[in-house]
């Protein structure tokens, strides 16, 4: 627990100079704790039940959680209106400025930054309890640390999944151009929703294009999963996607990550694919991109790890490492 006195003392009262980021309902600050201790202080900007709810939903949620991936809460400080949330620096901002602040993506980074989220989401839908649906996954959401990995942050919008599922409605928080289809139309956020906001951010990841452009044209026009879904289908998915990543990788493998989007970005929840599969199979291919003699056929790299995907297991610390158990394998024939 962090006193108000203590965090005003960590962030110079606040100081504008300080800001990491502002969204309509709050802003980021840095901080430096007596220890020397570079922290990031959440503050709301608004007073209402509604802040309070979300504040309180995210120090509930991020309390339990342990994993590599997912940004680490330290505290918090509930002297206030509404609690500030204090949490560990994240020093190089977030995939979204990456992708769209003109810096060149290589292919091997984009299947690191893909397969870290999707870690981290799996992680939530399959190994915390009860489940938790992030709600509101978005590149801008995907912080970047000192080394590049990627942490999911921000879970103000998610939820704990309850033990009758057909009963969860909840009101829709996430961001346009990210939004589930299917649960704008039932209000129902399920896992799957999150698989859709994450197929954007691959979407954004191979075309660095915005989930929604700014040129004129109907919804669907400016959308980048309607763009990304229909290229695929006419067979011009080149004609969209980042040359530069065209260029630096193997196509083989841009077209099986691409394969991969399409299936996210189903329109009917139930054809997507589980976050644990999605993060299964960017580990397989990230494998494969760095070691290109193994198989990354699934049924083949199943075969070389003795396990079926189905049986993956997901630990406290991240999601289960494909790359492991093959070095494992080789080690153990050796």
């Amino acid at each position: 627990m962090f006193s108000k006195e203590d965090l005003e003392r960590a962030t110079d009262k606040f100081n504008q100079n300080n800001i990491l980021g502002q969204g309509g309902q709050g802003m980021v600050f840095k901080g430096v704790l007596p220890n020397n201790q570079v922290v990031a202080v959440k503050k709301s900007i608004v007073v209402n039940e509604m802040q309070n709810t979300q504040f309180a939903n995210e120090m509930i949620i991020l309390s339990q959680i342990n994993h590599k991936n997912v940004v680490k809460l330290l505290g918090c400080c509930v002297e206030v209106e509404v609690p500030m949330l204090v949490y560990e620096f994240i020093s190089n901002g977030n995939l979204f400025n990456f992708i769209h602040g003109g810096r060149q993506l290589r292919f091997k980074d984009l299947l690191k930054f893909a397969t870290e989220t999707a870690s981290a989401i799996a992680y939530l839908h399959s190994a915390a309890s009860p489940p938790i649906l992030h709600g509101d996954i978005k590149s801008s959401n995907i912080l970047l640390n000192e080394n590049y990995m990627a942490k999911v942050s921000d879970f103000g919008a998610s939820k704990l999944t309850p033990i009758d599922k057909d009963q969860f409605t909840t009101f829709m928080q996430g961001t346009w151009g990210y939004l589930d289809p299917e649960c704008l139309q039932t209000g129902q956020l399920t896992d799957k929703s999150d698989v859709y906001s994450f197929g954007v951010v691959l979407a954004e990841l191979l075309t660095r294009k915005k989930a929604v452009s700014s040129m004129e044209g109907n919804t669907d026009e400016r959308s980048l999963a309607y763009i990304f879904v229909t290229s695929m289908k006419e067979n011009r998915i080149v004609d969209v996607l980042d040359p530069h990543i065209v260029n630096d990788g193997r196509m083989d493998l841009i077209t099986k990550v691409c394969k991969l989007t399409t299936r996210c970005l189903s329109i009917i929840g139930e054809y997507r694919p589980t976050m644990k599969e999605v993060a299964m199979e960017l580990e397989g291919l990230a494998m494969f991109e760095i070691h290109p003699w193994v198989p990354n056929n699934p049924e083949e790299v199943e075969s070389l790890l003795g396990q079926s995907s189905d049986n993956c297991a997901v630990d406290s610390t991240g999601f289960y490492s494909l790359e492991k158990r093959a070095v494992l394998s080789i080690d153990a024939g050796r």
